[in-house]
């Protein structure tokens, strides 16, 4: 394998990549990444291409997306005001059939586009190879919901096929309704179910800060509580913190929180020594 035609010129060092090869060669890694991170389209360009490379380097790869500012914007079209309850979208109606569709479009984007580099990926969502089963997260929030059970052999089948699954944060109740499922909170269902090595949430900060701004590069889940409860770490960082706890307390063996806008941070955090944004551990 020429890991020089297949690495980013700006990526890690190719000795530290021979090494991780090695390491992550077995194992599951759920990457989720915020829409946050990927409005900016030279960012999002340079996430298809971390893609593409994992998938080349013959890595079990699975990617969540968000959606929130595409969602945004589409609801600012339609003069609809969005209304936040700890840190999730309240959602009726009218909105999740905008978030739905919304979120499809964004899956479809991320497909081709790897598609396009040569990387075959599967579009898993409401409308097309739904894997997670869904129920109510509380009525205040309306169609807001929390995965309850995810296909695992429907995911791996797609892994087997050494394709990657795009996931929408998405699931169908029993009876086939949609929900809007928080985007952390997806990956993190989906990285527990499958056990899986590394659950990273790509966003648009440099990982955990600490009083005085400066990032964490590791720390445990009661530390990282302790942080919580100081208001340390406050409003929409909480359902990420919550989503990693949940992880790490259940199998996943480190959860990372990294800057999806910094070039090749997803490569550099799996493949590198330093790593490139905060490591939770149990």
């Amino acid at each position: 394998m020429d890991l020089e035609k297949i690495l980013p010129k700006d990526g890690p060092p190719i000795n530290e990549v021979n090494k991780y090869i090695e390491k992550y060669k077995n194992d599951l890694i759920v990457i989720k990444y915020g829409g946050n991170v990927l409005i900016d389209r030279n960012v999002f360009n340079n996430f298809i291409t971390d893609l593409s490379v994992l998938n080349k380097l013959g890595l079990a790869t699975i990617v969540i997306h968000g959606g929130g500012p595409r969602i945004k914007r589409e609801l600012e079209k339609s003069n609809i005001q969005s209304k936040f309850i700890r840190g999730l979208r309240v959602t009726d109606k009218n909105i999740i059939s905008i978030v739905e569709s919304v979120l499809i479009d964004f899956n479809n984007d991320i497909v081709k586009s790897l598609k396009d580099k040569g990387t075959e990926a599967i579009s898993i969502h409401t409308k097309k190879n739904n894997v997670i089963q869904t129920i109510p997260e509380a009525a205040e929030l309306g169609f807001v919901g929390i995965p309850n059970k995810i296909n695992n052999e429907q995911i791996l089948s797609v892994i087997n096929q050494n394709k990657i699954p795009v996931i929408s944060p998405l699931g169908l109740d029993t009876e086939n309704q949609t929900y809007n499922i928080n985007g952390d909170t997806a990956a993190m269902a989906i990285a527990k179910s499958l056990r899986s090595r590394r659950l990273l949430l790509m966003t648009n900060v440099d990982g955990v800060l600490d009083k005085n701004k400066k990032l964490i590069e590791e720390i445990s889940s009661s530390e990282i509580m302790e942080m919580v409860k100081d208001e340390t770490i406050t409003e929409g960082m909480i359902p990420k913190i919550n989503a990693c706890l949940d992880a790490v307390n259940n199998g996943v063996t480190a959860v990372g929180i990294i800057n999806g806008t910094k070039p090749h941070s997803c490569l550099w955090e799996i493949f590198s020594d330093k790593g490139s944004g905060t490591l939770i551990r149990q």
